[in-house]
């Protein structure tokens, strides 16, 4: 199997992910870190709700 077309993807993923980073000012290790914490309060506030609509 050649791995050559998987690994001009990654090449062009990374390029892509750095050029925005520095378009943006950010990083992309910190936008990671912002979209995992919204995902997990998002998911905290979604199970506090079904908790409260199950007792009451």
């Amino acid at each position: 199997m050649d791995s050559r077309p998987v690994d001009s993807f990654r090449g062009r993923t990374s390029a892509y992910l750095r050029k925005w980073a520095r378009r943006h000012g950010r990083s992309v290790h910190a936008q990671v870190i912002r979209g995992a914490a919204y995902s997990l309060g998002s998911g905290a506030v979604s199970v506090i709700i079904l908790w409260i609509q199950t007792r009451f």
